[in-house]
């Protein structure tokens, strides 16, 4: 196993700022249909600020967050995404039609560093809460506004647990996701280190608890570090 750390000439918003229980205003997603640039504005000859692929570092379909929708003066309609990138909270504009139709999601995740501690938002009502493991001093885990961008099963590496959470997150220093530091959520063979500050960035849980989030959690739902 590879070790791994609407419409029209003014843009409308899909997502508004973050809070704990930010479930009421749905989030959407699409699937990446080709690969493309992302660009610092809604315009063909912006700067290019990432390239944003089909398929994640682990193999899986890429989705992107959809932030707003804007149609340009030509009538081209782009959409500005969260980058998989550093710094994390970058975002960039794609044009429309690089992605597929966009899914809804109502769920939110907290995960609040100070308390170790990961509740999961539905329509404001929290559906779960777990203690968790997170960065050490040296590795930390990154706070800020993410996405679930990928789930996956079958590591054949117990100390990953049964099912992890790949995100958008990037940690700048270390972490155990292929691909150049990106964070993800996962389960773990070693529980009683939970909760706790144990690992190189990642959000680790028990794996009873991850399970339980697995049935709960849809690609796409918001993730918010703090």
């Amino acid at each position: 196993m590879r070790r791994i750390l609407l419409l029209g000439c003014a843009s409308v918003a899909l997502l508004g700022s973050a809070s704990p229980a930010q479930a009421a205003e749905p989030s959407r997603w699409g699937y990446v249909l080709a690969t493309t640039a992302a660009r610092s504005a809604p315009i063909a000859s912006a700067r290019v600020v990432a390239r944003i692929a089909t398929a994640t570092p682990l193999g899986n379909p890429n989705i992107v967050s959809v932030l707003e929708v804007h149609r340009d003066r030509r009538g081209r309609v782009w959409a500005r995404i969260r980058l998989p990138v550093l710094p994390n909270g970058s975002t960039g504009w794609i044009r429309r039609n690089t992605i597929d139709a966009l899914h809804v999601v109502r769920t939110h995740l907290v995960v609040d560093l100070a308390q170790l501690q990961a509740t999961l938002y539905r329509n404001d009502h929290e559906i779960f809460s777990a203690p968790i493991g997170a960065g050490q001093g040296r590795w930390p885990t990154p706070a800020g506004q993410f996405y679930v961008r990928e789930r996956t099963r079958g590591f054949g590496n117990p100390f990953y647990g049964p099912v992890a959470f790949g995100l958008n997150a990037r940690s700048r220093v270390l972490t155990d996701w292929p691909g150049g530091g990106f964070v993800g959520i996962h389960g773990t063979n070693e529980p009683d280190l939970i909760p706790g500050r144990v690992s190189h960035g990642c959000i680790r849980m028990r794996n009873d608890a991850i399970l339980r989030l697995a049935r709960l959690m849809p690609l796409g739902t918001p993730v918010t570090i703090r």
